[in-house]
């Protein structure tokens, strides 16, 4: 068998492990709305390559100045939606097959997937409108070689990056570092000018004859190191190779006081201390909510009063978001245990409600500074701490009724991608856009001070009625008990 035939069969399993998969029929929901969705990412692609085509002035070169920026977007389109293909070849480790072969055949199928050949929406009307005003069909058409190329080298890049965050967050800030190289003149000196001068210098390089031949010299060097880290940190994963004994456990007392919930305070820390996947989400999460809030309260980034709000919001909402967004998830690795006493679960839950409201703190104290400046108000702060404690938690823990897909605690190049459902996706779009729904109409309707008196109370209401609404979801889950526990039981890795 020679590796297009190897590639040909990999491709027809991989769609096959799809389709058995027990959580086919719940897919179909979540990829029906990814359809949707893709198919609006490609309308704006189209209306944006006429644009960027119409500030070109017949030049070929314009659309190469523009893809560092198309490369971060990608970049973090690819973190959201792409998985990497350490986790898709674990079954093919042991294979009477060359070692590498598996992984390369499934990084080649990364160059030839539909996302990077999606960009093609933008790239061909650029070419179309340049070249009927006159930039030359050589030149336009090594523009589209040259365009494509990028993208298939950021997926390397990308490959590259995520391999690394998976096993040490902080390589975010080398990913970080290096998609702001091209804009270093910008940072050290914002203006029109030097603006208009980086275009026309990355112009220049799009209609420079070397620039392919350069980019697949980087292409095919990033393959090759792919391939290596692919390989090397699956092996690695597979044979427990960078397990470590535990040398120092903690008790936290301090948690003993609370009784059972206390307990379940304590695993909940833990598992963010220890557990690999749950560490590398709070991290990523509380980094996220200390550079937002530190952008919107300490930059005039977000000085206009609408955005200030909108981003303010999130700076409270994008922890629990991020985070809970899988809740019950990683319990489904023990969720035996936890049905075997009569409402562990409802401790389990108020455990999990206490914890991410007390993480509220965080952004709360990081933009108090700027209330004494005078840019926020200690009621909008209030506000809106308030309404993600109570409205927006409510609205997220209603995911504990529905998921059913166990988190891996420690592996990440071999750990499956899980999809939603349908009514995971309406709650988690209900949690996104509801608290800023809420705002925007309150400002309408009663203004500002209004609208936050509302937001506060509605808030404490949902915060302290959370045994209540706690209690129904617990008997909510036990009514689906079986269900669940056979999607727990089945997506165990």
């Amino acid at each position: 068998m020679n590796k297009f035939q190897l590639y040909r069969l990999l491709r027809k399993n991989t769609n096959l492990c799809n389709k058995r998969s027990p959580i086919f029929e719940q897919n179909k929901w979540a990829k029906a709305l990814i359809y949707f969705g893709a198919a609006f990412f490609t309308l704006y692609l189209i209306i944006y390559g006429v644009l960027i085509a119409m500030t070109a002035d017949g030049e070929a070169g314009r659309m190469i100045s523009v893809m560092p920026i198309i490369m971060v977007i990608d970049f973090l389109l690819r973190f959201i939606f792409q998985t990497t293909p350490g986790m898709m070849v674990k079954p093919y480790i042991l294979q009477p097959i060359s070692r590498y072969t598996a992984i390369e055949c499934f990084l080649i199928s990364s160059h030839l997937s539909g996302f990077n050949f999606q960009w093609l929406a933008m790239f061909l009307p650029y070419s179309y409108v340049i070249l009927l005003a006159g930039a030359g069909f050589w030149p336009t058409l090594a523009e589209l070689v040259a365009a494509m190329l990028l993208i298939m080298l950021n997926s390397q890049i990308y490959l590259f990056f995520r391999t690394l965050i998976n096993r040490k967050i902080f390589w975010w800030l080398a990913a970080i570092a290096f998609y702001l190289i091209p804009f270093i003149p910008l940072l050290l000196d914002f203006n029109n000018k030097t603006l208009g001068k980086l275009i026309d210098t990355f112009a220049d390089y799009g209609r420079s004859c070397y620039l392919i031949p350069v980019i697949l010299v980087l292409l095919v060097g990033l393959f090759y190191v792919n391939r290596h880290f692919q390989f090397k940190y699956v092996y690695e994963e597979i044979s427990k190779k960078g397990e470590r004994a535990l040398k120092h456990v903690s008790q936290f007392s301090f948690f003993n006081r609370f009784g059972l919930i206390g307990e379940y305070l304590k695993i909940e820390l833990k598992s963010n201390i220890r557990n690999k996947t749950m560490k590398s989400r709070c991290i990523m999460s509380l980094v996220l909510i200390v550079v937002m809030s530190s952008l919107v309260a300490y930059t005039p980034m977000y000085d206009n009063a609408i955005m200030i709000n909108f981003w303010c919001i999130y700076c409270f909402a994008i922890y629990s978001v991020t985070t809970l967004i899988k809740i019950m998830g990683q319990e489904g690795n023990y969720i035996d245990l936890l049905m075997i006493h009569r409402e562990n679960i409802i401790a389990l839950l108020k455990a999990k409600f206490w914890f991410y409201s007390a993480i509220l703190l965080i952004p709360f104290i990081i933009m108090l500074p700027a209330v004494f400046t005078g840019k926020f108000t200690i009621l909008m702060l209030l506000a809106y701490m308030s309404i993600t404690a109570g409205l927006l938690h409510f609205v997220i823990f209603q995911l504990a009724v529905y998921n059913k897909q166990t988190l891996p605690l420690q592996q990440k190049m071999t750990a499956k991608g899980n999809f939603e459902n349908g009514m995971q996706l309406v709650i988690e779009m209900i949690a996104l856009f509801g608290p800023g729904a809420i705002a925007a109409l309150g400002f309408l309707i009663v203004g500002e001070t209004g609208t936050y008196i509302f937001m506060i109370t509605l808030g404490l209401c949902f915060i302290v009625a959370h045994p209540l609404w706690i209690r129904n979801i617990y008997t909510r889950m036990m009514r689906r008990r079986y269900e669940n526990l056979e999607g727990f039981h089945a997506t165990v890795q």
